[in-house]
């Protein structure tokens, strides 16, 4: 279990988050307001065993980690038990507290290659992963969804919670809704609630996180409360957002979010510049600027810039004193 077993209850995790919680991203959170467990991007473990050298310098910088953000779990996918288990050990050997096995990701060229969510109809080889990866020496955990097509937690015989809970992993985080559902529908955390009644009626120690829909701390411990889950995962709700872990209740003002905006552009400079298109830095400009009169207009415009250099001369020119 390792440091699974020293986290209070409930604790608060970052979701793996494809080119959002990146190691500039993470960096900025761990310094505002760290959750009690972070995890890096979906990374994979064919690439990081099969990759030429440039492939390999970018997918490493995927794996780029602070003692800042201890403890630090890398999430990673393959369909291969053979490769899971070296990408777990050179996870092990990069110094990493534990390793993480995506078991839900609904990309179809993922799924394609029998990984992510592919992997919940074939919970055979699901648990072989889980058990290749163990012998990395690291805890494992796996992050899933409910079921593929329909709920498939716990049907009359069987069930993929139990199925994943037989490997016993140190915790599986549960996205409260279903392959085919996506995100187009609210999470169902009265699931996560009957997983945490499952996990209990056969006596497992493994953690169960519930994910899906929250929008704050205060929203995770009330979810916490109703299911009796062990913890709680935010994803989205991070985007602009490195204040969320602290619990804040007042919504930052447009001079901290213009500041901090300009602290994540210097970290991916800094951390992912030379591996990373800028294009990435775009998808948290709306979450950032917005909220206060002119916002609209200076995110246009910085839509328009070209280069991280242009951004901040731009976000130099802002008032940062406005409020909103």
């Amino acid at each position: 279990m390792a440091f699974w077993e020293k986290l209070p209850t409930p604790f608060f995790a970052l979701a793996p988050l494809e080119d959002v919680t990146d190691a500039a991203f993470r960096r900025l959170i761990a310094k505002f307001a760290k959750p009690h467990v972070m995890f890096t991007e979906f990374t994979s473990a064919d690439g990081l065993i099969l990759a030429d050298e440039v492939g390999q310098k970018k997918l490493r910088r995927k794996l780029l980690y602070s003692n800042l953000e201890r403890p630090i779990v890398a999430q990673i996918f393959t369909s291969s038990a053979e490769r899971m288990e070296e990408a777990s050990k050179l996870v092990a050997t990069l110094g990493f507290d534990g390793v993480d096995i995506n078991m839900g990701c609904p990309d179809r060229a993922v799924e394609k290659s029998g990984c992510g969510a592919a992997l919940i109809k074939n919970p055979a080889l699901a648990r072989e992963l889980i058990r290749a990866a163990k012998t990395s020496g690291l805890p494992v955990s796996l992050k899933t969804r409910l079921g593929y097509n329909d709920d498939e937690l716990d049907p009359p015989a069987g069930g993929w919670l139990r199925e994943l809970l037989a490997e016993e992993p140190a915790a599986i985080t549960l996205h409260a809704r279903t392959r085919k559902e996506m995100s187009d529908v609210p999470a169902r955390w009265e699931r996560v609630k009957r997983a945490v009644q499952i996990r209990n009626e056969i006596g497992a120690t493994t953690l169960i996180i519930g994910n899906g829909d929250v929008e704050s701390i205060a929203d995770a411990r009330r979810r916490a409360g109703e299911t009796g889950c062990d913890s709680v995962m935010l994803g989205r709700a991070i985007f602009g957002n490195p204040w969320l872990f602290s619990g804040r209740s007042d919504s930052p003002s447009p001079q901290e979010k213009i500041e901090a905006l300009l602290a994540h552009l210097k970290l991916f400079d800094e951390l992912l510049g030379d591996v990373s298109n800028y294009a990435t830095m775009k998808k948290h400009f709306k979450a950032y600027i917005s909220g206060w009169d002119g916002a609209k207009d200076l995110r246009i415009r910085l839509m328009e810039t070209t280069n991280l250099e242009e951004a901040r001369r731009l976000l130099g020119t802002v008032d940062v004193g406005i409020q909103g």
